[in-house]
């Protein structure tokens, strides 16, 4: 996959920072890793509808107190939303109702993370989950490598559920650099088989501070194998951190990606990434 075409598709206003999205019945689910709510957005009504996710939410949460919602995911009749892990007050997944988006439950994975961290041989400082995806049988969560150790590594849980009853396979990989810089992982959705994973080079050893931004790349897994398909980078100043399917045919296939701008301003551009199978 060479040929692509990244176009700015939509302009949401109200929405900073974001760190993951979903397209699903024409409309658009997106986190911010700064803020206590999940955004609903309407394609054809353009009206954005805000749902909690924490006790008095807020936009812009100080760094310090933020959950870092990062990835987001879903399968069946629940969304689930999850918190990075790179500090003590980011380990929650929030499960909510698809339908009207209310909270299910509210999970903590300390424990589900502490046995990762020691499975996937990561240190604490260096962990920090920005993608999940889920097929009913197996979960997907990509630890992105921005630390100083570099550990990229996807990690495939099976289990009745999360906190208490699973199972969990790793598997770490070397990306490509941008600029001198190696890639991280920053999202990831799957497709039949195939992960579709975005990377992101960001000049920074540290999965708490934020660092010059170097560039993007997408790039696939192929599930059956674990070995990666490919490899494109797609940009050289954008930090994209969120990836969903728009649309796959024969003749190729087009995701929607966001990008977490780091600042406060509330605002984020919807990007279409379009890839010919030609």
């Amino acid at each position: 996959m060479e040929k692509f075409k990244l176009e700015i598709l939509f302009h949401i206003i109200g929405i900073g920072s974001a760190s993951g999205l979903i397209y699903k019945n024409n409309s658009l689910l997106i986190i911010g890793d700064n803020s206590g709510f999940l955004y609903e957005y309407q394609l054809d009504s353009k009206e954005l509808q805000r749902h909690p996710l924490l006790e008095n939410p807020i936009e812009n949460t100080p760094k310090k107190d933020k959950a870092d919602f990062e990835a987001i995911a879903y399968f069946g009749d629940s969304l689930y939303v999850f918190g990075s892990g790179s500090t003590a007050n980011r380990n929650k997944m929030i499960q909510l109702n698809d339908a009207d988006k209310k909270i299910i439950a509210t999970h903590d994975l300390t424990d589900l993370y502490a046995v990762m961290q020691n499975f996937g041989e990561i240190n604490p400082e260096d962990f920090n989950i920005e993608g999940a995806t889920y097929n009913g049988q197996n979960w997907y969560l990509l630890n992105r490598g921005n630390g100083i150790s570099n550990k990229n590594v996807l990690f495939t849980i099976a289990g009745k559920n999360l906190t208490n009853d699973f199972q969990i396979l790793s598997n770490a990989y070397k990306l490509p650099k941008i600029k001198g810089v190696r890639s991280s992982f920053t999202d990831a959705i799957l497709v039949d088989d195939t992960l579709y994973f975005l990377a992101t080079a960001e000049d920074t050893q540290s999965t708490y501070d934020d660092g010059e931004v170097l560039g993007s790349l997408i790039g696939s897994i192929d599930l059956k194998t674990m070995k990666i398909n490919f490899t494109q980078k797609i940009s050289d100043t954008h930090k994209f951190e969120g990836l969903t399917l728009y649309a796959n045919s024969k003749e190729k296939i087009e995701f929607l990606i966001c990008e977490d701008n780091d600042t406060e301003v509330l605002e984020t551009y919807i990007y279409k990434l379009s890839f010919s199978k030609q």
